[in-house]
């Protein structure tokens, strides 16, 4: 077992009482950390406001070559990186190695858009009242981000926060999520190591009802970076006071399969994104809607697939589905499965639990105020159910209050079209799962999915203000 400590102002530091990290397949605790109180995150916000202007100056080329020399480390440290989400996040091992290759990425893209944060000129005599004069505008830092991270991306999830602050002269002060705080501890050896300077990135561990709201509410944060519930982002908006914030949120992810789609392909690509992190992504495949002409045969091959998933520890190379973050979430999908069985709901495989581990779902005959249905589920479980018809499908997969990512397997491009216009989403991915994300696209969602984009670059902008120059030429 190894012992942490919190990273404020380029030191590693006491804090307040331990916090254990488990492994979450064996429950071994394997680390301890010291949650942060009032006056540790006070620090380490006075830590980055000291440091906002030295990252303001540091010039462009700097914050590239940083940024990039802590890709090169990532790649370097890629096993430990993996072993460590695989232990404390329970995503299994092929999953985490995949993580950490996304969030090398995403540390590359964020080294090269550094080198090319810009304005614009503005033609001010397109109006009578600007003849004269000379315009254009800036791209400036905001100051102190507030990155606040959930447990099922420990790595590329902080990284989308921490990497484009970094690149644009932003500080940042990160609270990971508490159960899986070791990556970012180690993410912060790196940056440290790659050249950063003091107080550029400092780390906080501790319950968002405490710590995450004393970050949130703080007047000297210039912006609240958040991926996580959509009831914690309702809060966050309560009591940010005037700043930028940015949410992602959660979805209750639909796939439209259409008559014409190779079901074979769909029902492997949904079983990956229904259950890949035990289906605890914002984007996991939830509520699937086939045509009936090919529910039957598309629902077989679906349950064929989910059942050739392997479950069990995700150290082992052949596990697909390891253990959810603990046993509370365990028991809760649990009990809305059985919920929703007893409104008349089918089991067709899965459907139990040892501990903390909850075996690939497929439900049918669920109805939509089902909460496997209505609510994200977050969990290894996901619903097939019959269409009349394609507009029926668009119909239903659009009846919802959330609005992420959507999928369209179709070979027809009259769907495809009709598709784009009629679902409300921030992503609408044709012939993959609404579970494809890279990370250099714009990523987030309309609705209760949030506020904002993510990608590197469109992140940058959300962690800019534009300062506009007028010069009177005459």
């Amino acid at each position: 077992m190894k012992d942490y400590k919190l990273f404020i102002d380029g030191r590693w530091v006491e804090g307040g009482p331990p916090l254990g990290v488990t492994h979450k397949y064996t429950g071994e605790v394997i680390a301890t950390l010291p949650t942060a109180r009032r006056e540790d995150v006070d620090a380490a916000i006075a830590a980055a406001q000291r440091a906002a202007p030295v990252m303001a100056d540091l010039p462009a080329h700097r914050r590239a070559d940083i940024l990039a020399r802590a890709a090169a480390t990532l790649r370097e440290r890629k096993e430990d990186f993996a072993r460590t989400i695989a232990a404390e996040a329970g995503k299994a091992l092929k999953y985490a190695r995949i993580e950490v290759e996304r969030g090398i990425t995403t540390f590359t893209l964020a080294a090269e858009e550094a080198r090319r944060i810009h304005g614009e000129t503005v033609p001010l005599d397109a109006v009578p009242a600007g003849e004269g004069y000379f315009g254009f505008y800036l791209r400036r830092p905001l100051g102190v981000i507030a990155a606040i991270s959930p447990f099922n991306f420990p790595l590329n999830l902080v990284a989308h926060k921490v990497a484009p602050a970094l690149a644009a002269g932003n500080t940042v002060v990160l609270k990971p999520a508490s159960a899986t705080p070791l990556t970012a501890v180690k993410l912060c050896q790196v940056l440290a190591e790659a050249g950063l300077p003091p107080g550029a990135l400092n780390l906080v561990v501790g319950s968002g009802s405490t710590v995450g709201e004393w970050l949130v509410s703080d007047p000297r944060v210039a912006k609240v970076s958040f991926t996580g519930s959509a009831a914690v982002g309702r809060r966050i908006t309560e009591i940010a006071g005037i700043k930028k914030i940015t949410l992602e949120l959660g979805n209750t992810s639909p796939v439209i399969v259409a008559p014409d789609a190779d079901l074979d392909f769909v029902a492997q690509r949904c079983a990956v994104g229904a259950y890949y992190n035990s289906g605890q992504v914002c984007i996991s495949v939830q509520r699937i809607y086939s045509q009936r002409p090919i529910y039957e045969p598309f629902t077989e091959r679906f349950v064929k697939a989910s059942e050739a998933m392997v479950v069990g520890d995700p150290l082992d190379e052949r596990v697909d589905v390891g253990p959810m973050i603990d046993v509370r979430e365990a028991e809760r999908i649990e009990g809305w499965v059985r919920e929703a069985q007893a409104g008349g709901a089918q089991v067709l495989t899965g459907g139990r639990r040892e501990g903390a581990v909850y075996w690939p779902t497929v439900l049918t005959e669920v109805q939509p105020e089902m909460k496997v249905v209505a609510q994200e589920a977050f969990a290894p479980v996901a619903a097939v159910m019959a269409c009349d018809d394609f507009e029926e499908a668009l119909r239903q997969a659009d009846a919802t209050e959330y609005g992420l990512q959507v999928s369209v397997f179709t070979r027809d491009i009259q769907r495809v079209f009709r598709a784009i216009q009629r679902l409300n989403f921030g992503g609408v991915i044709i012939n993959d799962t609404p579970a494809f994300r890279a990370d250099h696209m714009p990523y987030g969602g309309n609705r209760q999915s949030g506020l904002g984009r993510e990608g590197v670059r469109y992140a940058i902008e959300e962690m800019t203000n534009i300062q506009m120059v007028a010069i009177r030429l005459t």
